[in-house]
């Protein structure tokens, strides 16, 4: 618990270093971001700066995303603004490389520096925390690379404590399970299209009509394979031929239940990660 506090101290002497002039956050509406949104917001009155809520919105990123993102800036009293991208106009986006998440994030980041710069923000944050740093994540290197700042890294954050303190502050997505762009769906070197990744957000949607927690929908050609927590195996097997019809409907030929479970990240086992 002590070291919690210290975490948590550390957390706050940050913000306030980082808002001391217009700041600016990359902001999905899931726990990490709106944590740290909450605590721009707060640090940004006492400096009297202004603070940027970033959301970019593309084909990769799953529409709901826009109006949770919403809500949870208007709840924070932050200035929100929405950037549209097209990743799949981008070639080394869209064939899915194994380092699509470099050249994604680069991308993405770029655009919301040039944005934030804009508003007179020349301080960008963003939400990995400590337990990103242990999986497959090219995007981070991308992130460093131009000097984004990552808060919760710097003050030791894991992922259960980023929940616990947004718990603790109130904030509404405190829970909200993590939602990775569509493109973690699909097997490196599979070419991204709007249809593909439109079924794959429509199957998803109805899975989560059924079961909570953490859901993924992964294609492997004509096979789903539904990823979920342990504790929802169940729901989901109970109303297997609704998901069957549904999935089938969507296009999908084979529909299984991987009895792994959920795992963040399940398409990168595989990798060489010497080459990422």
């Amino acid at each position: 618990m002590e070291a919690y506090r210290e975490k948590r101290e550390q957390l706050h002497r940050l913000m306030n270093q980082y808002t001391k002039g217009n700041a600016a956050v990359a902001f999905s509406g899931g726990a990490d971001s709106s944590l740290l949104l909450k605590l721009a917001v707060a640090h940004g009155k006492e400096n009297g700066s202004q603070v940027f809520a970033f959301t970019v919105c593309g084909e990769l990123h799953p529409a709901a995303d826009r109006r949770i993102a919403g809500e949870v800036a208007r709840e924070a009293g932050a200035i929100h603004r929405i950037l549209e991208v097209r990743e799949l106009e981008r070639g080394d986006i869209r064939n899915n490389p194994v380092d699509r998440c470099y050249q994604c994030k680069k991308y993405l980041f770029e655009k919301i520096r040039e944005a934030a710069g804009d508003m007179g923000a020349f301080v960008v944050l963003e939400g990995t925390n400590t337990d990103d740093l242990l999986q497959y994540r090219p995007g981070l290197r991308a992130i460093e690379e131009l000097g984004i700042k990552s808060p919760l890294k710097e003050a030791g954050f894991t992922k259960a404590e980023v929940r616990a303190l947004a718990k603790e502050l109130g904030i509404s997505v405190a829970d909200r399970p993590s939602a990775p762009c569509l493109a973690t769906r699909f097997p490196y070197g599979e070419e991204l299209t709007m249809e593909k990744l439109k079924r794959v957000e429509q199957g998803e949607e109805y899975l989560r009509s059924i079961g909570a927690g953490n859901l993924r929908l992964r294609v492997h050609g004509d096979i789903a394979r539904i990823e979920a927590d342990g504790d929802q195996m169940g729901a989901l097997l109970e109303r297997r031929a609704g998901i069957t019809k549904y999935l089938k409907e969507l296009g999908y030929g084979y529909i299984t239940l991987d009895l792994e479970g959920f795992r963040s990240g399940s398409m990168d086992q595989d990798l060489d990660r010497g080459n990422g």
